[in-house]
């Protein structure tokens, strides 16, 4: 199979789906890789190095998208990318189509199949390509509130540590996942004192277990996400249901319960945001305040640590990569229920049963979706 890895254009995105090291792999086993030039720059790794691994190095990314059978990205396609999609092709990339209503249409209108890393699923319940970075947006996020707690970025003046004799910041997370788990570890580190919201009561026991003591778990409900709203000094939000928009937990009436130089990161923003009021932003403008209070919403955080976040995101995702680029879509799909929960798109139709009713559209099983474009 022929596999392209164009370069990343989303604002200030420095990832790349592919190292050379599974350029290598994927060579080995006789197939075509075709690296957009520069691709892998933002991540310290240079087209030499796929080049010695047996890429071939294009000169754009249309000359990549004319000559794959299989496209790995990293993030959703952006509008200019769209008419370089072909019928038929594989896109393999987060794509978080739930709030994305133009992406979900231009997908089903060029009949890619949409394999998307956020939806698949093992038989235990994990997330395999969702969590590396998640982990990397979890222990980010708190250092991206610290900063912004400063007074002069429009925060309350707050050191997130503290000092002798006088409070640390209070940090609330909202959903015990692998964000939130990230997420307290970081700022419990940090000496914070950190509420964290979980409707999972096995979860919450388990991360009461694990986590130090200066992390309080609670069942999230309205009564106890309010009172924490008063107390917050940074607001994590950090859940996820997958394919589906997230639940916007916080409301913009409830921002009257927090104080002034507040400051919300907002991770589920990919999901659509748990935050009412919630949009999301890029690296070059990552900040925005509502009644005072400093929303943090880049869709793309971990782009900001690059060659961490491809590193391992890349360990998760080359075995599946190098299933589809075997047996093709469909057979992988038939002999993977990881591969299959990816399929969000097939040929001009949705079939993920949580993104056709985010959307109000059809959902048709990747079974019965159309054999050919």
């Amino acid at each position: 199979m022929i596999v392209g890895v164009p370069k990343e254009i989303k604002d200030h995105e420095s990832r790349v789906a592919v190292i050379p090291a599974g350029a290598q792999a994927l060579v080995s086993r006789g197939h075509t890789v075709l690296v957009e030039r520069g691709a892998g720059s933002g991540s310290g790794l240079p087209d030499e190095a796929y080049a010695k691994a047996g890429a071939e190095i294009l000169p754009d990314a249309a000359a990549v998208y004319a000559r794959a059978d299989l496209v790995c990205k990293v993030k959703e396609p952006l509008p200019r990318e769209y008419p370089l999609l072909k019928p038929g092709q594989v896109l393999f990339t987060y794509l978080h189509l739930a709030p994305a209503p133009d992406l979900t249409r231009a997908l089903l209108d060029r009949r890619v199949v949409g394999i998307a890393y956020e939806t698949m699923e093992t038989a235990d319940g994990r997330k395999p390509l969702l969590e590396p970075m998640s982990e990397v947006a979890g222990k980010m996020a708190v250092h991206v509130g610290a900063y912004y707690l400063a007074k002069p970025l429009g925060g309350r003046g707050v050191l997130i540590g503290g000092v002798p004799g006088v409070p640390p910041a209070t940090v609330v997370i909202l959903g015990g996942g692998t964000v939130g788990y990230n997420a307290a570890r970081v700022a419990a580190g940090m000496g914070a004192w950190v509420y964290l919201l979980e409707v999972n009561p096995v979860r919450l026991r388990h991360l009461a277990e694990i986590l130090p003591a200066n992390v309080t778990t609670l069942m999230s409900n309205r009564m106890s996400l309010e009172e924490c709203l008063r107390r917050a000094d940074i607001l994590i939000g950090a859940v996820l249901t997958p394919g589906a928009k997230a639940p916007r937990l916080v409301t913009r009436d409830m921002l009257r319960l927090m104080k002034p130089g507040t400051v919300i990161v907002d991770v589920s923003v990919d999901q659509g945001g748990c935050v009412e009021t919630t949009r999301p932003t890029t690296h070059s403008d990552p900040v925005y305040e509502v009644n005072g209070i400093v929303h943090y919403c880049v869709a793309n955080m971990p782009g900001a640590y690059a060659r961490t976040a491809t590193f391992a995101l890349t360990n998760a995702t080359l075995p599946y990569l190098q299933q589809v680029a075997a047996d093709g879509w469909r057979r992988a799909a038939q002999e993977n229920p990881e591969v299959a929960l990816g399929l969000n798109v097939v040929h001009g139709t949705v079939t993920h049963p949580a993104v056709a009713e985010a959307l109000g559209l059809e959902y048709t099983p990747w079974e019965k979706a159309p054999a050919t474009p």
